[in-house]
């Protein structure tokens, strides 16, 4: 192959980057850093320098649509000198004449990707990405080459992105850095004050210092959540055996379910322990009720609980109180901003268990839904992996009623696990 020169001057800032020798990276850079423009040429390298047979690199946003919309157009640009590149506009992909490829995917539909190989990914903004899609099928696809993987984004709360940063500042194997605007000095001072002025200390600190600690623009909870924080209500908070534990679900189809597992203290609702997951049956939860300990009071559904499948002709509702997942309480059918209004209600009436760490990011990082086009807000929740969590707190919010226990009644209480 002839000498090639990509058309792509790194930016000071970016040097180390691009200089590294890790297999893995995190790169945490406020807006217009370039830090997009930096992982796609560094993909265009690997595809030229990788020495391995047919080589496969891809770059992979939120959704395809986002990743045509951020990647393309940089994909053609920074390829164009490269002779005898084929360019498929249908598939965002360009073959070289190498035999390497570079290809777009957008994670939302991240078992696409299931059976592929890849030699290096760059998964750009990462908060954004289904619960599991890294783990589950991004990771094992780089396994058996031993690729390379390139996390890049701008903070929006400690979510999986987070843990990544976290993690990777403390492991010599991996690449960290973080990228301040105040520090780079690749956007003039007016700019940035002018840009204070208009989007506010939360959300500049977030967008262009890098804050993972910021309040999320347009999250429905994020003030609830930041007092529960500042009151000190989130920190141990132990299971009392004394008393019935309520769990409150979100039960998905192809999509995670999410369960709290809440007490009741007289006015206080005590939020012990969460957990979500996904592409499991019914009867996993089942087993992970029964092997937490807890004494149940009552396990609360959303009402589609009750509509019979297609396939079996039975209810997950009746699926559930086959195994042993009983007495449920269905509840009820209320506009979406009457359960997010009784939820802003009771969070400041929560104490909430470290351990819930998912489930607390969910509730400050649940938002509304933004129209890029109209550059508004949309009057309606914004679906991605913090809906599990916060869907399942406004079924609790909605669906509670403290049990009353009648003399000559029989008592209900279940003494081993389930029912």
């Amino acid at each position: 192959m002839p000498e090639i020169t990509i058309p792509y001057t790194p930016r000071d800032v970016m040097l180390p980057f691009h200089n590294r020798t890790n297999r893995f990276a995190c790169l945490v850079a406020h807006r217009r850093c370039g830090k997009t423009v930096a992982a796609i040429n560094d993909l265009i390298k690997d595809a030229l320098t990788i020495n391995k047979p047919n080589v496969r690199v891809a770059y992979i946003a939120p959704t395809y649509r986002q990743a045509k919309a951020v990647a393309w157009d940089y994909c053609k640009e920074f390829t164009s000198t490269i002779p005898d590149i084929k360019i498929n506009e249908t598939e965002l992909r360009i073959d070289f004449p190498n035999g390497a490829r570079i290809r777009l995917f957008g994670a939302e539909t991240a078992d696409s990707m299931r059976g592929l190989y890849f030699d290096a990914v760059c998964l750009d903004e990462p908060a954004d990405f289904p619960m599991n899609a890294w783990s589950s099928v991004i990771r094992p696809a780089i396994s058996d080459r031993q690729g390379r993987a390139t996390f890049i984004g701008t903070p929006k709360g400690k979510n999986e992105f987070w843990t990544v940063y976290d993690a990777a500042q403390d492991d010599s194997t991996w690449y960290c850095a973080m990228h301040k605007a105040s520090e780079t000095e690749l956007l003039p001072d007016e700019e940035l004050k002018a840009s204070l002025k208009v989007m506010g200390e939360d959300r500049y600190e977030q967008e262009f210092e890098c804050s993972f600690e910021a309040a999320i623009t347009g999250a429905y909870y994020g003030t609830e959540m930041k007092e529960a924080t500042n009151s000190g209500r989130i920190g141990a908070v132990p299971y009392d055996s004394a008393l019935g534990v309520v769990t409150s679900w979100d039960l998905g189809i192809g999509d995670s379910t999410a369960i709290w597992f809440a007490q009741y203290v007289g006015a206080e609702v005590r939020l012990i322990d969460y957990y979500e997951s996904s592409g499991v049956g019914l009867d996993h939860y089942a087993k992970v009720l029964q092997d937490k300990g807890y004494v149940y009071e009552s396990h609360i559904l959303p009402h589609d609980v009750q509509v019979r499948e297609l396939g079996t002709g039975k209810s997950r509702l009746e699926t559930l109180e086959a195994i042993n997942v009983r007495p449920v309480v269905i509840a009820p059918k209320l506009m979406i901003d009457d359960g997010i209004q009784a939820v802003r209600s009771m969070i400041g009436r929560c104490w909430f268990d470290s351990k819930c760490d998912r489930g607390i990011e969910s509730l400050r990082q649940y938002q509304r839904d933004f129209d890029e086009r109209g550059r508004t807000w949309r009057g309606r929740p914004r679906h991605d992996w913090t809906s599990h969590g916060a869907d399942a707190m406004r079924y609790l919010a909605i669906g509670y009623k403290p049990q009353s226990q009648s003399w000559g009644e029989p008592i209900r209480r279940n003494l081993k696990g389930l029912a």
